[in-house]
């Protein structure tokens, strides 16, 4: 009797171990299952972030060069084996654009770590042979910026719009500028860059993305638009230069 007592037990006591072992063991999956699902839920949310900060607010440099060429796919060769003649200036290729209207009318971007330098450049006989070599006609122009605000999310159109105009006052400006977004939204037009010159904030220019092409160039030809350049002490008659972005670097 007393064996079969202890034998008794000694079952009970397996299956309390095994019973309590086995929850245990669920407990361990169902906590690291929620710890990597918090993780995924934190990982995703961070990617989100990111891709949503497009704005660049910090001062950028660039100098923008606008010209026509005999040859597109000549000066695309040309301007690409010029690369380190630029780089040795501190400029850096950013983006290659084509005119709307006339494919050969060509516009560079392009990054600069000094403006001095980028100055000293611009005025070069090396750029100027270089240009010439390329299949450049007649002569370029040539203006050096302060980009002061950026959006670069990457969007459905490459039609961009580039204005520029003088105005009373910059701050001024900008207030009245960012005050008519919606306005420009709602017709199709999206802001890219702000800019001035970089040696006299009162000489604009403007960048903008068309994303709707007969809302926008009605708007563009708008009273309403007319309007709000007036209020925002917009001084001289804005001159526009309309281009496909076909390369970036």
């Amino acid at each position: 009797m007393k064996q079969s007592r202890f034998t008794g037990l000694l079952l009970y006591a397996a299956m309390v171990f095994l019973f309590t072992s086995c929850g245990g063991s669920s407990n361990e999956k169902t906590t690291s299952s929620d710890s990597t699902a918090t993780a995924d839920t934190a990982s995703k949310a961070a990617v989100a972030v990111q891709e949503k900060n497009t704005i660049v607010t910090s001062p950028q440099n660039m100098m923008i060069v606008t010209h026509k060429v005999a040859d597109f796919a000549k000066w695309q060769m040309a301007y690409d084996e010029h690369d380190s003649m630029r780089l040795a200036s501190g400029i850096h290729s950013y983006v290659i654009a084509r005119g709307f209207q006339d494919s050969n009318m060509v516009m560079v971007a392009v990054k600069i770590d000094d403006v001095t330098k980028a100055k000293a450049f611009s005025k070069s006989p090396d750029l100027k042979k270089a240009m010439q070599k390329s299949g450049v006609t007649g002569a370029p122009s040539i203006s050096i910026i302060t980009a002061t605000w950026q959006d670069t999310a990457t969007l459905s159109s490459n039609l961009r719009s580039r204005t520029t105009f003088s105005v009373k006052d910059w701050d001024a400006w900008v207030k009245g500028f960012e005050d008519g977004k919606q306005e420009r939204m709602d017709n199709g037009i999206l802001d890219r860059v702000i800019s001035h010159d970089v040696d006299d904030n009162k000489k604009v220019s403007i960048v903008t993305a068309v994303m709707d092409t007969a809302k926008a160039f009605t708007y563009y030809k708008s009273d309403a638009l007319k309007k709000r350049r007036a209020a925002s002490g917009v001084i001289s008659e804005p001159q526009r230069f309309l281009f496909r972005v076909v390369k970036r670097y």
